[in-house]
């Protein structure tokens, strides 16, 4: 087995902890103030294993090509960040993630068009399986927590993470080519920082920090450590690996996720969910075949 695809399970692992721990520390706090604190902790996580393994002294040697990209992929995944803890916040983790990992099949389309990465029979097989996943996962679900307006506005977000999501990885894969993949997701957390402050600033939500309890500091935290793990562990296979295998692989992570909203945020699954869950996971590894 190839190292690039060991870490691209790795990467699952962690962003289906992400979810979870992210949920608990958003309680009572502004999504995008929350997303702008743990971009704090990515960002000094990524450059800390940059300074470790020495590849800051690579900087000079990047072109302004490669730079470019990953600031569009930094964007996109900006973008992309606001859109998914803001749904996370407002609707059902076990529903929202369903959604914003189903840009797999969005990356494969964006990777086949712009990257000429092949589309087989079994990848188009994957792709119909995790479309009819999803739509089983969203299926509307008796909430005592979700008002009328947040069951109609956190699948918009749920949506809009997911497409940014898909142009991240594309960007991403563009943009780490012929720079240390850890570098690039330093490089790029550093545009993600800025534009989540940007938005907190114009907000003025900033001074809500003083607000902020021990205990969502604490899943804050935690929940960036997941994200700047996954994020290496992400970035590293897909600079080693196709863009149409590792994405599919790392959006297992739904199923790490949707577990742990059962057994700790005791958000309720039906059969349908479940079936759909189903259908994700197989699609997902037929991709793989």
């Amino acid at each position: 087995m190839e190292y690039w695809i060991i870490f691209a399970f790795a990467s699952a692992i962690f962003a289906g902890l992400t979810g979870i721990l992210a949920k608990i520390g958003l309680k009572g706090v502004d999504s995008n103030l929350a997303t702008a604190l743990r971009t704090i902790v990515v960002l000094g996580f990524a450059w800390m294993v940059v300074f470790i393994i020495g590849s800051q002294n690579t900087i000079p040697e990047i072109s302004s090509y490669t730079l470019t990209f990953l600031v569009l992929s930094g964007l996109a995944t900006g973008a992309s960040w606001l859109c998914y803890f803001r749904a996370v916040q407002i609707g059902q983790v076990s529903k929202v993630t369903p959604i914003d990992k189903s840009s797999t099949v969005l990356t494969m389309v964006l990777a086949f068009i712009f990257l000429s990465e092949g589309i087989s029979f079994w990848m188009v097989i994957g792709m119909i399986l995790m479309v009819i996943g999803t739509f089983l996962m969203i299926q509307k679900i008796s909430s005592d927590d979700e008002t009328p307006a947040n069951r109609r506005s956190w699948i918009i977000f749920a949506c809009l993470a997911a497409f940014f999501a898909a142009l991240t990885a594309i960007l991403g894969k563009v943009g780490i080519e012929g720079v240390e993949s850890n570098l690039g997701t330093a490089i790029r957390t550093v545009v993600v920082l800025g534009m989540a402050w940007l938005i907190v600033l114009i907000q003025k939500r900033h001074k809500d920090i003083r607000k902020i309890q021990k205990k969502n500091w604490n899943f804050i935290i935690l929940s960036g450590i997941a994200t700047g793990l996954s994020w290496m562990f992400f970035f590293y296979a897909l600079q080693n690996g196709p863009a149409s295998v590792v994405v599919p692989i790392d959006k297992l992570s739904i199923v790490i996720t949707v577990i742990f909203a059962f057994l700790i945020l005791h958000e309720r699954i039906s059969k349908r969910a479940v079936v759909g869950l189903i259908l994700l996971t197989i699609g997902t590894l037929a991709l793989l075949l």
